[in-house]
């Protein structure tokens, strides 16, 4: 099968979020299922110069937005064997930063429409266009409206991926023919709740819907999840699938991470110990092997679970524990915990903002890993951690509950709890701590998660099974 795989990031180039990763990864793992997989994205400002004088030029054409006719240019280049088209606008796309801008919707219909006029212009007729997010949502809407009757374009299936439902690419109705080019009668397609909504046109007009994990894609049918698209949704559940994210296990490898303290594998699980004191003493933190070293990679935000632990941190510092936070956000989230730092220096310690290498540092060297999320669509941090060696504690929500199994029952890899409850996670925390205690099955514990595989090869399949289904291969 031919794929072509549409996101506004992707691993290496650029990146502010998870779906930076899979593009970056999932494309690789399919190509080597022996299935031809090209990625498109927008060429941005930002790429660093590096990566743009890998860039070879391949055509230009005109995009037409409704009155508009905008300049595109072609450019590819080629990684780990996965082609990378890049669509080339400096009035949309030389800026600083990805998001954000006060003409968003504009800038990605133009890069929606410009993904279809591409296939004209390219050695490459793909049988599926696989989209992800709202920036590529209107890739089927536009298809099925201006495209479907070009011979080129008849056989073209769609797949529409939501990595988080919560942006939705929302705008006023006045630009649905100003901007958009849709015809008034067709209008109803993107309208959602008196506004143009991009994703409600995704799943309305694509052949099948995707979510990173099999937990979310019961979750989205719910209001409390959904924001405002669970009608939408229930309509499409027949064609709704749930496929949980992977890692790119080459790049996380606690035993070639020249990031790391110390190398170490499930072989040898026993060398992770001495990046636990390098941890203890990058964060100002007492070397105390003894303390359950618990780590916090996180946006600082409500959504992430943080006021349950703001409700209980106190209780939490009473036990022989240590926290490291790394992350930024809320400015109310930063400063509770820099003054819980302030307070308690022995047991607490945060820093602000993302540092790449802290971060596998913390995975390193911590004992647990905290994510209580409030919702999670799939969560990589808690995989990241399995391939450490750092046991999560997590609550049951989405990716969450796919990726973390209790170790109550079998096969189990961490600690759950099922309520959005500061004591129940509390309960979790101690359950953990009364393992750690006991080093014998604990450290069975560690090599049973270091062993644990979220490579992007079951994905991949899964994935490929969806797109033999669109296309009609089963």
């Amino acid at each position: 099968m031919k794929i072509l795989y549409a996101a506004s990031e992707a691993l290496p180039f650029i990146a502010s979020g998870g779906l930076a990763d899979v593009a970056g990864s999932l494309p690789k793992a399919i190509r080597t299922r022996m299935h031809a997989c090209r990625v498109v994205m927008p060429l941005y400002g930002d790429i660093s110069p590096e990566m743009r004088s890998k860039l070879k030029y391949v055509t230009n054409f005109t995009v037409a937005l409704a009155w508009r006719r905008q300049y595109c240019g072609v450019f590819e280049c080629t990684v780990d064997g996965v082609i990378y088209y890049f669509l080339d606008n400096e009035y949309y796309f030389k800026r600083r930063g990805i998001y954000g801008f006060y003409d968003d919707g504009e800038r990605f219909a133009f890069f929606a429409k410009a993904i279809l006029e591409m296939v004209n212009y390219i050695d490459f007729e793909p049988e599926i266009i696989h989209c992800n997010d709202w920036q590529t949502a209107l890739v089927p809407v536009y298809l099925n409206l201006f495209y479907r009757n070009i011979p080129k374009f008849r056989r073209i299936k769609t797949v529409f991926t939501i990595h988080n439902i919560q942006y939705q690419g929302k705008y006023g109705m006045e630009i649905v023919s100003d901007l958009l080019g849709i015809p008034q009668y067709a209008s109803t397609v993107v309208e959602c709740d008196g506004c143009v909504n991009y994703m409600k046109g995704a799943i309305v007009q694509s052949d099948m819907v995707t979510t990173v994990s099999p937990t979310y894609a019961e979750e989205i049918l719910d209001p409390w999840y959904s924001h405002g698209l669970d009608p939408v949704l229930r309509n499409k559940s027949h064609r709704l699938r749930g496929i949980l994210n992977g890692i790119d296990t080459k790049n996380y490898d606690p035993a070639t991470d020249q990031v790391i303290f110390q190398n170490y594998s499930a072989q040898e699980p026993e060398l992770k110990k001495p990046n636990k004191e390098a941890l203890q003493k990058e964060f100002g933190l007492p070397v105390n092997e003894n303390a359950m070293l618990i780590g916090i990679v996180s946006r600082l935000v409500a959504h992430k679970g943080l006021d349950l632990i703001k409700y209980i941190l106190e209780d939490l510092l009473r036990l022989d524990v240590q926290v490291a936070v790394l992350g930024s956000g809320d400015y109310l989230y930063e400063n509770f915990f820099t003054e819980m730092q302030a307070r308690h220096p022995d047991k607490l310690a945060v820093k602000i903002g993302f540092i790449p290498s802290v971060s596998r540092q913390v995975y390193a060297g911590a004992d647990a890993f905290l994510m209580p999320s409030k919702s999670e669509p799939c969560g990589l941090s808690q995989m990241i951690a399995l391939r450490y060696g750092a046991i999560p504690i997590v609550r049951e929500t989405g990716g969450l509950r796919d990726s973390i199994r209790d170790f109550g029952g079998e096969d189990g890899n961490g600690f759950t709890f099922k309520s959005y409850n500061a004591h129940d996670m509390l309960g979790a925390i101690e359950r953990c701590k009364a393992k750690f205690d006991y080093k014998p099955e604990w450290e069975q514990m560690v090599k049973h998660a270091l062993e644990c595989d979220f490579s992007w090869g079951r994905s991949a399949n899964e994935y490929i099974k969806v797109y033999k289904e669109v296309v009609g291969q089963e």
